[in-house]
């Protein structure tokens, strides 16, 4: 029992002291290179100071971070779990993260170049960005470091895209209605009325006139043909009143259809009359 208790103890002394040891980085270095490969600037980071300037890229230009993750109680090189830099500017509130390799041994470089941004850069303006290293093991307790101030070209804006147009408020329309119609004067539309009826006025006074002359008119055979005439006139004032043109079309296709039939017997009567009276 004495030895069990022993190991337990000496156990959780180790797990103490893994959960004291802290990370740390070892040689950091920052390089910024031109578009030619020369060397710019370069200068090792202090941990404990940013450096007195930002650090300013061109269009073009290279920012090359090299640094080895330790740990501090014996310097041996740990790969933590979680790497990664953020870039943040603290008058636009943008941010941006971006993943850091690191080997086995500790080792990490990262590179930005300016000709090829990655997507993870925040939109930037004339603002410097603060540049953090963040580490995080399951082992070791979290660390931030804050590594420098980076002045880089402000972002292009985006593209328009041909349908952004169609996502924005567009005006108000409106709709400008047409003034009702003004009907004319009751004379006016009496006049035309009385007017359109006056051929029926001239034809039942001839048809009076002539009547006897002619009573085969109202025969059974001609009479059909003749109320088949007066219900297209009816239909045709109807159209005027409330039909609509393809109600007109409609009915009239089918009156069509008696008017023709009434209108061959009615023409045959009448031919049968003419032989009669040419025989006598």
């Amino acid at each position: 029992m004495a030895v069990g208790a022993f190991s337990w103890i000496v156990f959780a002394l180790f797990a103490v002291a893994a959960q004291a040891a802290s990370l740390t980085l070892q040689f950091p270095r920052f390089t910024i290179f031109a578009s030619d490969a020369s060397q710019l600037r370069s200068e090792p980071i202090s941990l404990a100071h940013k450096p007195s300037t930002p650090l300013s890229l061109g269009a073009t230009d290279i920012l090359k971070l090299t640094f080895q993750v330790v740990d501090k109680e014996d310097g041996k090189g740990i790969q933590p779990h979680q790497t990664f830099l953020r870039f943040y500017d603290e008058v636009s509130g943008e941010e941006g993260i971006q993943p850091v390799k690191v080997t086995p041994g500790g080792k990490a470089k990262f590179e930005l170049n300016m000709a090829r941004p990655p997507a993870s850069l925040p939109p930037t303006t004339t603002n410097p960005l603060k540049v953090s290293l963040y580490l995080g093991s399951f082992v070791h307790p979290p660390v931030q470091y804050e590594l420098f101030d980076l002045i880089v070209p402000p972002s292009q804006p985006p593209a328009q895209h041909p349908d952004e147009a169609s996502f924005h408020v567009r005006p108000e329309i409106q709709h400008t209605f047409r003034p009702e119609q003004k009907l004319p004067p009751k004379v006016i539309s009496a006049f035309f009325a009385a007017l359109l009826a006056a051929p029926w006025v001239v034809l039942i006074g001839l048809w009076t006139h002539i009547g006897p002359q002619v009573p085969h008119l109202f025969s059974p055979s001609i009479l059909p043909f003749v109320a088949a005439l007066a219900a297209f006139e009816a239909l045709l004032i109807w159209y005027w009143v409330a039909l609509r043109l393809g109600q007109v079309l409609l009915y009239g296709a089918i009156l069509a259809i008696p008017t023709a039939l009434t209108g061959k017997r009615a023409l045959a009567a009448l031919g049968d009359r003419r032989i009669g009276k040419s025989s006598k």
